[in-house]
């Protein structure tokens, strides 16, 4: 069988050591005080790092702190010890140069789809003038094919087309990293599967760094370079990270007939299934 158990650090031979440390998460840990004052631990000792275009999914059982994770790395949540930097720059607070998309969308009802995307682009891209800012908008509403909804408001469109709406926006502010919290949860399997598809298509023709929190192994596989399997909590830890071994771009049939994707998915599943047992 092979071997699919990756390192820490990214797998891919063409990440120069600069680009390869992009993101760096080093002896995180997070805790919460009880009513009691004891400690409620939730992560521990997670080391991670990130290349500049690469793409990463966390996978766990809920309560695992996969979703504490990406707000820590966010801003939106501050550690209990370690460090975590971008760039060689300590992350403390959120920023543009992380932008997050939310599994409810998180859109202003009042403004239309242009409106909640132009909001975004006013508050964080200042510098632009007003020509640059709706050629901006304009950009990523083709993207995400929305540019026919443009002038319709949240209620008017179905959750595929709001969620495509977060991606636009959080992309718009040209991040060097894109955080998705179960991005696709919330949505249908035939939704699921056609935005996937989208997100992977713009990711892999405007590359930069991701970290994706997922139940969905198959997702994992279809979108990832690779996948971090946490173990449970509390005191959650990163298990084990699975180096994806399929090439960008991708196809889902081709992947689902190789023997390579059904080995790689049952071995996640096989974790995930241990871990499930033991929490019975």
């Amino acid at each position: 069988m092979t071997q699919f158990t990756s390192t820490s650090t990214p797998t891919n031979d063409k990440v120069n050591s600069k680009s390869a440390n992009f993101l760096e998460i080093n002896n995180l840990f997070k805790s919460y005080k009880n009513a009691d004052g004891s400690e409620f631990s939730v992560l521990e000792n997670i080391n991670l790092s990130i290349g500049s275009d690469e793409f990463i999914s966390v996978i766990g059982h809920s309560g695992c702190g996969k979703s504490t994770l990406l707000k820590i790395v966010a801003g939106l949540e501050q550690q209990s010890g370690g460090i975590v930097t971008l760039e060689g720059k300590e992350i403390r607070k959120p920023g543009a140069d992380r932008m997050m998309v939310f599994q409810h969308y998180g859109l202003l009802p009042w403004l239309t789809v242009r409106e909640n995307i132009r909001l975004a682009v006013d508050e964080v891209l200042q510098n632009l003038n007003r020509a640059e800012k709706i050629s901006l908008v304009n950009e990523h509403l083709a993207m995400v094919n929305l540019t026919a909804a443009a002038d319709k408001y949240p209620d008017q469109i179905s959750g595929g087309m709001k969620q495509r709406v977060g991606i636009a926006r959080a992309l718009a502010l040209r991040p060097k990293m894109l955080l998705m919290d179960e991005p696709f949860g919330a949505l249908d399997a035939l939704t699921r599967g056609k935005l996937q598809k989208q997100v992977l298509d713009i990711w892999e023709n405007h590359r930069q760094a991701a970290m994706m929190i997922t139940h969905d192994v198959d997702e994992a596989i279809y979108m990832s370079d690779r996948i971090v399997l946490m173990t449970n909590g509390p005191a959650a830890t990163i298990g084990e990270i699975l180096a994806v071994p399929f090439s960008h771009p991708r196809d889902r049939q081709e992947l689902r007939e190789s023997q390579e994707y059904y080995e790689l998915r049952n071995y996640a599943l096989n974790f995930l299934d241990r871990y499930f047992t033991q929490d019975e």
